[in-house]
This record gives structure tokens, sequence and C-alpha cells, in this order.
């Protein structure tokens, strides 16, 4: 893959590096040699990114070419939400407080150059910023208050702003960048890219190390060049064609980033960022299937104005959720009003809204996967040994988790098996797990999850490893469909 540095003014570029070709932005739109050209990486140095200006036009054309820009759209729609830029000096904080700690003085300006700054001791901070908003040159601006720094702007910057004494380190650093392998080198029979984000750090993932390898052996058997990336690989997502999320999902951490950037690069993603949004929260649920009919335990969406009601409505003991809980961590019972007032309190402090259900106690809880429309597996997760629930938080290892039965889909009973479809098809055509409970016949949901789990030993007891041919068929179907 070729690379091409585009600018404005080629002048402005005083470095040669070998093998990087320096055309003018007007040529690369304007010229039909470049439209017709191979895939190509396509580093966007113009001096502004501004909505249809030249420099927009050169990342969304080099995107409709199949080349890969950097930056693409998404980062430079990005860069303009000072909302997302805040967001990220939070959830970077850990290594914003430790790269600047001996930064003297209020305020401190970080210049990135392809991801690595001229000091070597904040070459930490400037890459996870790169990370972020993979962007060829970046300045950062911090600001110090209450003996803590902030990130309090970030911006692009065209190449005239570099300082001359920058220019030595610019060059190197850019010559890395250029020439080192960012992927193994690819089998020559290989079709297509697939990126599967697994951590490894993750207390609570949906797929073990085990499933993991399994769906890397999967997807090799059929073509793809699987590679498995982490937290900090985001800046990478334009290497592949598509992208299998094993990480918790949740819109406030690096998965729904993920999701996201590779569903505006084009990638064929699972989860995609919308199942996300509506899975990832329990008072949409509630209301989309309360809309739709769907049976679930008598539900209440709680707010300051109507929680004095819930106990009498629904009874003791109760059901809480809070709206973005997930293995149930946020989810509790409440036996008296003490602690239903108590509770409450503490849930609507971090949630305006907070989901109620009545509690319907059952030995287990069906687990309906749903694949492409289609039943996927189905398991019954029976409830840990004295304790109302699947999973024991209080607990550690295997003694947190009931035991389960793995079922034939076609031996699961045809009312579990049809709510769950219908609930699914509300929410989109990926990978969910419906949890239903089963009661005089009748199925009663309790959640839709995205990103369930499909562990070795216990999804797979049934279907074996055609459980993880069978989602790479389908990730290989939507690529050869959108090729067509």
């Amino acid at each position: 893959m070729g690379i091409l540095l585009v600018l404005d003014k080629p002048e402005d570029w005083p470095l040669n590096i070998e093998g990087v070709e320096v055309v003018p932005a007007r040529k690369y739109l304007t010229d039909t040699a470049y439209s017709e050209r191979k895939p190509h990486k396509v580093f966007n140095l113009c001096k502004s990114y501004r909505y249809q200006s030249i420099g927009y036009y050169v990342s969304l054309l080099a995107s409709a070419r199949g080349h890969k820009p950097l930056p693409d759209i998404s980062t430079i729609q990005d860069l303009k939400l000072h909302e997302l830029v805040a967001v990220a000096g939070e959830e970077l904080d850990e290594v914003i407080q430790e790269g600047l700690e001996e930064i003297e003085g209020d305020e401190f300006t970080l210049s990135i150059y392809f991801g690595k700054n001229v000091d070597a001791k904040l070459n930490r901070l400037a890459l996870a910023i790169f990370n972020r908003y993979p962007a060829p040159f970046l300045r950062a601006v911090f600001e110090k208050k209450d003996n803590r720094w902030r990130m309090q702007g970030l911006r692009t910057i065209p190449s005239s702003e570099i300082p001359p004494d920058h220019f030595l380190d610019v060059l190197n650093f850019a010559t890395h960048y250029f020439n080192k392998p960012h992927r193994r080198p690819k089998p020559v029979e290989t079709r297509y890219d697939m990126a599967i984000l697994f951590s490894g750090d993750d207390p609570t993932p949906p797929s073990n190390e085990k499933a993991i390898r399994k769906f890397v052996k999967a997807g090799e058997a059929m073509g793809f060049d699987v590679e498995l990336i982490g937290k900090d690989d985001y800046g990478r997502l334009g290497e592949f064609d598509a992208l299998f999320i094993r990480d918790t999902t949740n819109v406030l951490n690096h998965t729904f980033r993920f999701a996201r950037r590779a569903a505006a690069e084009g990638l064929v993603v699972m989860d995609d960022p919308d199942s996300i949004v509506c899975c990832s929260n329990k008072v949409y649920m509630a209301e989309l299937m309360h809309r739709h009919r769907i049976a679930m335990p008598t539900t209440l969406i709680i707010h300051r104005d109507n929680a004095g009601s819930a106990p009498q409505i629904l009874g003791l003991p109760l059901v809480l959720k809070q709206p973005d809980s997930s293995f149930s961590l946020g989810v509790l019972k409440v036996k008296t009003r003490e602690d239903y007032e108590r509770e409450i309190d503490r849930l609507l402090k971090i949630s305006d809204l907070v989901v109620a259900q009545a509690f319907m106690p059952t030995d287990f809880d069906w687990r309906v996967g749903i694949l492409d429309r289609e039943p996927y597996y189905v398991c019954k997760y029976f409830m840990v040994k004295g304790h109302w629930q699947i999973y024991d938080n209080s607990k550690k290892g295997d003694d947190s988790l009931g035991e389960f039965e793995t079922w034939p889909t076609d031996a699961c009973p045809p009312e579990v098996l049809k709510t769950a479809r219908k609930v699914a098809d509300l929410v989109g055509d990926g990978l969910y797990g419906v949890d239903i409970k089963e009661i005089n016949g009748k199925a009663y949901v309790i959640e839709i999850n995205d990103n369930p789990n499909i562990d070795a030993g216990i999804e797979d007891k049934i279907l074996g490893d055609e459980i993880y041919a069978k989602l790479m068929r389908v990730f290989l179907g939507r690529l050869e469909g959108r090729g067509r």
C-alpha cells in the first residue's frame, strides 16, 4: 500500500521521506489518476479541516476511494466537539497526571507528531491522545487546577505551525511511522482483515480466552486475517474490514468508541453502536418492550416525582436496576420499605431515571442467543445457590456463577424462542442474548444484552466449533454482500 502526503502547498513540507509521495491537495482531489489508484494511505496535512474545505474533502474522498485517510472524517468531526474532548480528558486522567507530573506552572501545551513528542518522557501521553484522535499533528492544551491537570483543548495543526527546531524530530517520527510494520505479514490467501477487540483485563469478558482462540481459528479457516487488538489500537481501525467486540460494552467506555468509529469507517462491526446504545440502557429497553407489548415483569420507570409509589404498586420485595448495569452489577433486590428508600435515593443520584420491577423468582433464566435474526444457541442459567441471581458479585471465581445447561435450539420451548426473536428484532440484526423467565408456559423478558457471553465450555456445548464458524460466516456474508 503506497503512502501519499497531501498538503495545500507541497513547498510547506521541507522533509523528504523515502517511499512517501507528496501531493498538492487540489491535484489529489481533481486528478483522476489518484481516484483510480489502488488503496493508499493518505496523510492529510492540509491547513484546515473545516466543513467542506479542501482539507475536509481530501479525507472524505480518500474514504470514498477506498484509501485510508489520517485523519478521517470521524476524527475531524470529533475534534470539533468540546464535550467529546472533555470526556477523553477524563478517561485519560491517569496517564495525564502521570505524564505531566514533573511539569511546572499551571499551563502546558503538548505537541503531538505521529503519536510522539520531542520529549520522550511525554511519549506515553502523546500516544494515548493520538490513539484516541489519530491525526498526524495535534496540539493539546492543559491547565492545572486544584493540583490536577485537565485537558482544556485539542486541535489539529498544519505543518506551518511546527517550530523549526522540531523539524528534525518530526522527520524521525514521520519516517519511523511510515516505515514501521503496522500489521504482521498478511498471508496471500486471506481475503479480509478482521480485528477482535479483546483487552485481556476485562474482569467480566463476554468470551474466555479459549473461545477467543476458537474464533480466531474459525475466522482464519474462512480466509480472514484475524488480529487481536486492545484499547490502545483505536487509531488502527482503518486497517481492517471487520471488527468483532469481545470486551464488555458500555456507552461510556472504549468499546462504544471503537464500534462508532468502525461503523463510520465502513467496517462490518458487531456489536454495532446502535445496538450498544439500545441494549446498554434498561430504561430504553423497558420503554421499547412496553411499546411493542413484549411480556415482562411489571415495570415502572422511577424518577423523583413517583419514587414513593413503587413499593405499593409492585409490592415487596422488588428489583431496582441502574439503567447502564451489566453482569448483575447495579441490579439489586430490596425487601423492605426502608431498604427501598435508601437504595432509590442512591440510584437517583447516579441517574435521573431508574427501572423498578416486580420480583419474579425462578430457579433459572433462559438465555436465547440470537445472531442475524436467527436462534444461535440456548442455555439455562441457574441461580447461584442461596442467591436470587445467576451471578453473585459478592463471590469470586466459579462460586460467583450458577450452574448451566446448554440446549439445542429446537428443544427450547416455542414461546421462549418466539419471544426472544421478537424482542431481538426490535433492536437489530446483530448478536444478542435475550434473558427470559418462563412461568406457567408464558415467557417474560428480563433483558436483552448486546455482546452476550460465548464461552468455551458453556454456550458451545451443543454446537461445538460450529458456534464460532457460524458467527464468522455472518461476517463473511456481510462483507461479500457489501462488495456486491
